[in-house]
């Protein structure tokens, strides 16, 4: 007997997945645009080229569609930051971070959703929430390498050590808006890693007592 051919089911269930994606950037370039204050379901889905009802179909409010789309892109996958070294890290993340922080759309959501953040708890617990885990993912792990590796003190505090790390770009980049050199990179690499209680890559020359 001959297996019954499958069809692939038409309309909304073949359209599912690239209506998702849609609403997703649309979302991301409404509320670059606007901001959460004036952010609406029907500017997403007019944006997305879609119905309301495409986007009620997915999420319950304009909070819940805003938290889980900013948590899964804070949530993306990162390249392996393991270099072999504490510095090698520094410089890769840094760039990275540079990178993502410095794009248009996470320059202009980012600060507008920390604003949003301090009268709205729902949002306030929910970038804690990711941040931290992330900051922890990235940062913390890369810490704990370097400890491993001996670059670092045993006792080295992790969560000052996320703070010196993940603080000063993201002042310089999203608080100061103030453009990032190659050069600035690579003098806080070697700055942070220094704060951190790294060695010196540059061995220091000892005095030499003069003659008597």
């Amino acid at each position: 007997m001959t297996a019954e051919k499958r069809r692939t089911p038409a309309g909304a269930a073949v359209l599912r997945g690239e209506i998702t994606t849609a609403i997703r950037r649309a979302l991301m370039q409404e509320l670059a645009a606007v901001g959460y204050g004036r952010l609406s379901i029907e500017a997403v889905a007019r944006r997305a080229g879609v119905s309301k009802t495409a986007v009620y179909r997915r999420w319950n409010s304009k909070l819940d569609l805003v938290l889980e789309v900013v948590a899964a892109a804070a949530g993306g996958r990162l390249p392996a930051l393991d270099t072999g070294s504490l510095r090698g890290d520094l410089s890769l993340l840094f760039q990275v971070v540079a990178h993502a922080l410095g794009h248009p759309l996470a320059s202009q959501i980012i600060p507008d959703l920390l604003a949003e953040a301090a009268r709205n708890p729902t949002i306030d617990e929910t970038l804690q929430r990711v941040l931290r885990a992330r900051q922890q993912e990235v940062a913390g792990e890369l810490i704990a390498r370097a400890v491993r590796r001996g670059e670092l003190p045993a006792d080295t505090d992790p969560d000052a050590a996320v703070d010196l790390i993940v603080g000063p770009l993201y002042w310089r980049i999203a608080i100061a808006r103030t453009s990032i050199s190659d050069s600035y990179l690579e003098t806080l690499v070697e700055s942070v890693a220094l704060a951190l209680g790294a060695q010196d890559t540059v061995p220091r020359q000892r005095s030499v007592p003069g003659p008597g």
